[in-house]
């Protein structure tokens, strides 16, 4: 399908509102999946067989392992019980091909990853057993790279692409496009404006402005149904870019010519995470507003699916094969280092769907 045209609505040109929190209304039909009442949550995924993941990044909580399958609604270790494969996790997603993948930013609690540490995990679902690891040299992690979240496409190369943003909070942010073949990795539109806090942003939340801290580079990453597109955006940002994914993985193309065929597509919501489903649509998360917006192929304009007070930062998406949108909600913002070391927190986190009724975006 070709690129979607977006044009924000007039409703969705939020400003950010720093005076009283708002009275948040109750839209959409939320489930609770399940509860997490240790550590906080940031990633969630569901494969093709319904089987859901979830992960926790070691930024401070007692994690004791930080990628978990949930059985029976329980956080259980994986791949393995007796021993963590791992640094600290970000995100998992699914592949749509018997595998789930875990992006390892080997940098706990924002540090500068660990030498060699940085990688991207293949598990295979029917074994439970690591079948490829692909660690990221030190042109493609930086000092200050934080990855952060990951989209596939096995239509291209030999063994498919991988599309990672660095969402460094010191550093240029970029999109890291990875061969899975290879493991060549490569840093893309670094340090442009699309990857990159949006100057003069100040969000606000539960009815107070961040602090002045938080600027955070590219984040949200979605792919559409055909691969052609790729969509992002800034976690210190309310706008949505794209970019053709041929030009991305073309090493020919420039960085500046790279630069001129992003398209700013407009106002979205300050959104963490973003996801796409096979029908073309987007969806976006308003961390604002405690709310989650789609956008209809062939829309123009955004609307509202799910709001609602427990949304309370919506973080990672993905689209099960049940046609729901899961969304991890973990007051992220809430964390004693938004709050002058007072962790506002109030658990228990937890893992909601919404039916959309519309299948993941396919990968093959």
């Amino acid at each position: 399908m070709k690129a979607l045209t977006l044009i924000a609505s007039a409703v969705l040109a939020l400003a950010g509102n720093a005076g009283a929190a708002e009275k948040i209304p109750t839209v959409g039909k939320l489930e609770r999946v399940a509860r997490f009442d240790g550590a906080m949550p940031t990633g969630v995924t569901v494969a093709e067989n319904g089987r859901i993941f979830v992960n926790f990044p070691r930024w401070g909580d007692d994690v004791k392992f930080t990628v978990a399958e949930l059985r029976n609604g329980k956080a259980v270790p994986y791949p393995q019980a007796d021993a963590d494969p791992f640094i600290s996790v970000q995100s998992v997603v699914a592949d749509g091909r018997g595998r789930v993948w875990i992006l390892d930013t080997a940098a706990p609690e924002f540090s500068a990853p660990r030498q060699g540490g940085a990688k991207l995990v293949a598990v295979d679902l029917a074994t439970n057993k690591i079948v490829k690891t692909v660690v990221f040299t030190p042109d493609a992690v930086l000092p200050t790279t934080y990855v952060n979240d990951v989209r596939f496409d096995f239509r291209v190369g030999a063994e498919g692409v991988a599309y990672i943003t660095d969402s460094s909070l010191s550093g240029p942010g970029a999109i890291i496009v990875l061969d899975l073949a290879s493991g060549k990795a490569v840093r893309r539109l670094e340090g442009h404006a699309s990857v990159s806090p949006e100057p003069g942003f100040v969000p606000s939340v539960d009815g107070k402005p961040m602090p002045a801290s938080f600027k955070v580079a590219s984040d949200g990453i979605a792919l559409s149904p055909d691969g052609e597109t790729l969509y992002y955006c800034a976690l210190s940002s309310r706008r949505l870019y794209a970019v053709p994914t041929k030009l991305l993985r073309d090493p020919s193309v420039s960085e500046a010519d790279l630069a001129k065929a992003v398209r700013d597509l407009g106002i979205k919501g300050a959104s963490d995470g973003l996801e796409a489903d096979a029908k073309g649509a987007v969806y976006a998360g308003d961390y604002e507003h405690n709310a989650i917006r789609k956008l209809d192929a062939g829309a123009t304009t955004w609307r509202t699916i799910a709001q609602a007070p427990r949304l309370s930062w919506p973080d990672t998406f993905s689209i099960g094969p049940d046609g729901y949108l899961y969304v991890i909600a973990n007051q992220l913002h809430r964390q004693a280092g938004f709050n002058e070391g007072k962790d506002l927190r109030r658990k228990p986190y937890e893992l909601l769907r919404v039916k959309v009724n519309a299948g993941p975006a396919p990968t093959k």
